[in-house]
């Protein structure tokens, strides 16, 4: 099964930028859908962004519009590009994997039990 493993996590200052990574074992992970999610300590895990199979639709949480940005190089890699931290961007980040081939869908893209696959998750530390 695809494997999935997130990089790119630290430290930074309010204001910083930190790019986030969630790199794939197999080449299939191109043709799903791909999201992220945070969770803080004491919180659920919240959606924060997610890229179309084909790159192209992307979709972000409104805590996050406007600040990050999601890419991917239709090979084995997401990126999660984060400017104007915050301290509530602190978090544990993970990537996940569509449970479905080649679909995407608004009405539950924010849902975790939507996907099937999961990383290790990186964790984010913003510092005021």
């Amino acid at each position: 099964q695809v494997q999935l493993i997130e990089s790119g996590g630290g430290l930074a200052q309010a204001g910083a930028s930190l790019t986030l990574m969630c790199t794939a074992s197999e080449s299939i992970f191109r043709r799903y859908t791909v999201a992220w999610f945070r969770q803080a300590p004491g919180n659920e895990r919240e959606y924060v962004a997610a890229i179309s199979y084909h790159g192209v639709v992307k979709n972000f949480a409104d805590s996050v519009k406007g600040r990050f940005a999601i890419s991917r190089d239709d090979a084995k890699t997401v990126f999660l590009l984060m400017h104007g931290l915050k301290p509530e961007d602190t978090a544990v980040y993970y990537c996940a994997m569509d449970r479905m081939l080649t679909r995407f869908r608004l009405a539950s893209i924010s849902r975790a039990d939507e996907y099937a696959v999961w990383g290790q998750g990186t964790q984010v530390t913003v510092s005021s």
